[in-house]
């Protein structure tokens, strides 16, 4: 089946993405991704968002979530978190969000989730920036589930039609949903997701193995209500007569309002450890990630002088490389051209060669 093609609103938000990834917002080789380690559960978990099980408790939360600019955008008026577990069936994500209005109008699987307070999950299983998932989420329990062969900016599009067969979602309310009437505390989110549906875009079928690392990250998409007749409505900016932009809530920062830079997104790793049973672990980072961070750089920079001038650099010293300073390890890429676009190679210090090519895809030597 030919996947839908997406709708106005989506075209727009997608266009507004693909702008806030030109010239301007080039990350840092300092910019690293947040870090976890992912438990597996010690026993079955009941999907109904309340987290009482013992496998729950003793799962890690991430760190509180910050604007999705990082510290270029103002603190979330209320907080966020999410922790994670895993077995030989699921991936379980949970999080908690402190929410003094409940409120959510969506019910259509596959509608546009975050035009409702929302949390969203991405997932890219072999972090090469392609072929990675998408889940919406709103307090009605509503999904939007779909898969991008690659990022927007790179020319990817939505593919509404793709679903996660087996997906089991709870959501659990502290409050009253569509009631200004009262304050509310919160909502809490828990999912599961079969390792048979997200293996199409993993490095190998069925669960991953003890020490591997997937790219994720979580979103929460939150509007300003009010409520002057009695009903919930976004506050609407007079001068443009549309509602005032949406606050986004990450748990690893874009540094651009753009959820669609997988290179940004956290890293979690998975342990064979048992959530309560066995030792806290640490996260054990791959010695070629800043390598792979600094031909990033170089990506953005051949699209900038092809934004700039209409052409990509001819030799990798008009990208100035040697500007690039990696601790330990001297950063030494080479650019090919050819017919088919752009390539550049650098040595990691595992030995390795890591790859970039002109529609961002990273991969490694084996």
């Amino acid at each position: 089946m030919l996947p839908r093609m997406p709708s106005a609103a989506r075209v727009g938000r997608l266009l507004a993405w693909s702008l806030a990834a030109l010239p301007g917002l080039t990350p840092t080789a300092a910019e690293v991704p947040r870090e976890y380690v992912c438990y597996r559960a010690a026993g079955p978990l009941q999907i109904d968002g309340r987290l009482d099980e013992p496998s729950w408790s003793a799962a890690p939360w991430t760190t509180t979530f910050i604007d999705i600019e990082g510290a270029a955008g103002p603190e979330p008026r209320h907080a966020t978190r999410a922790k994670m577990l895993w077995d030989d069936d699921y991936f379980y994500i949970a999080a908690e969000m402190e929410e003094p209005h409940l409120w959510a109008t969506l019910t259509e699987r596959d509608s546009v989730i975050y035009y409702d307070n929302d949390f969203e999950v991405f997932l890219d299983p072999d972090g090469d920036t392609h072929a990675y998932y998408e889940l919406e989420v709103n307090a009605l329990g509503t999904v939007w589930d779909l898969m991008l062969l690659k990022p927007y900016r790179d020319g990817g599009l939505a593919i509404d039609s793709w679903d996660i067969q087996g997906l089991e979602l709870g959501v659990q309310l502290r409050g009253t949903l569509n009631d200004p009437s009262d304050l509310d505390s919160g909502w809490t989110v828990e999912i599961a997701m079969p390792w048979s549906v997200l293996e199409e875009a993993a490095r190998h079928a069925g669960p991953p193995a003890a020490g591997e690392t997937w790219k994720v990250n979580f979103s929460r998409v939150q509007w300003r209500l009010d409520s002057p007749d009695g009903v919930y409505a976004k506050i609407v900016d007079e001068a443009t007569g549309k509602p005032l932009a949406e606050n986004n809530w990450v748990w690893s920062p874009q540094h651009a309002i753009n959820m669609h830079r997988p290179e940004h997104w956290g890293f979690v790793q998975f342990s064979d450890g048992v959530a309560g049973h066995d030792a806290m672990q640490p996260f054990v980072a791959d010695p070629d990630e800043a390598v792979r961070r600094a031909l990033r750089q170089l990506y953005y920079r051949q699209r900038s002088l092809r934004e700039q001038r209409g052409t990509y650099a001819a030799s990798i010293a008009e990208l100035r490389p040697h500007d690039i300073a990696l601790e330990g390890h001297p950063f030494e890429p080479r650019l090919e051209n050819t017919a088919a676009g752009w390539l550049i190679i650098a040595p990691g210090p595992s030995g390795r060669a890591i790859y970039i090519r002109n529609d961002g895809l990273t991969w490694s030597e084996e």
